[in-house]
């Protein structure tokens, strides 16, 4: 459920990393962040830049919750949760650029996912958000990825409030850092905007990625993993599950 392509983008090999479940608007399962956790550093060992995607028509409306349903004891959902943190982890870590085509949509663990990237390309209607408190799941899990991008403030409004708002407000808070005004001009903008970083002199690149990671959180990895214990906590709660279990789809 996880495709790579290679694209020659202004002799630059970029690897195209799509989430590859269109019919299910890219909702994510374990295997696929496990997959993503897997192939993304060796994707990048072998190329000048990632772009990640989704195919069809958003890039991803966050977990899959019917299949959360399956498990009343929270199991698929920890499972969830925990790829997430390793999987925005694991993006963060890679030297070279990671670009992140958002289109359409990133919703819940879609849009968390965005915290990885080194630039985020949306649309301007695009939906994103963490509309997820409302079932009773926490987002605290994205927060420590959320906040590098956006002030406390607005990362604490975000995260509580169960709202979507659209790519030009994304843009706006700096969530997303480039704007199109139509869906399918986002993966083209993001492949450009890959190939020009990778155009960088990759070892100053690497490194100054690595120096603002440590200033956005000198303690990232902890500050991740106390946002992932955050959300752990509530999973597997009666009221997660009653709330999942009003859920139809």
């Amino acid at each position: 459920m996880i495709k790579l392509t290679t694209h020659n983008q202004a002799d630059r090999m970029i690897a195209l990393i799509a989430f590859d479940r269109a019919g299910k608007r890219n909702a994510l399962t374990p295997e696929m962040l496990t997959e993503l956790i897997d192939l993304a550093p060796k994707a990048a060992a072998d190329h000048d830049a990632i772009v990640l995607t989704g195919e069809g028509k958003v890039f991803c409306s966050g977990f899959d919750l019917a299949l959360c349903q399956t498990t009343p004891d929270g199991d698929i959902m920890r499972q969830l949760l925990t790829g997430l943190s390793n999987a925005c982890q694991t993006l963060k870590a890679i030297d070279k650029p990671v670009v992140i085509a958002a289109h359409g949509a990133a919703i819940a663990g879609g849009c968390a996912i965005l915290g990885g990237a080194d630039v985020v390309v949306t649309d301007t209607h695009a939906k994103l958000g963490y509309p997820v408190t409302k079932i009773g799941v926490s987002p605290a899990v994205s927060a420590p990825f959320f906040g590098a991008s956006v002030p406390k403030g607005v990362c604490r409004e975000k995260l509580l409030l169960p709202m979507l708002f659209f790519g030009a407000h994304a843009h706006k808070i700096g969530l997303a850092h480039l704007l199109t005004d139509e869906p399918e001009q986002v993966l083209d903008l993001a492949l450009e905007t890959a190939a020009n970083l990778a155009s960088k002199p990759p070892h100053a690149y690497a490194a100054t990625k690595r120096l603002v990671a440590k200033l956005e959180d000198p303690n990232q990895s902890e500050t991740a993993r106390k946002g992932l214990t955050a959300s752990l906590q509530l999973t597997g709660k009666p009221e997660e599950q009653r709330m999942l279990g009003a859920l139809t789809f």
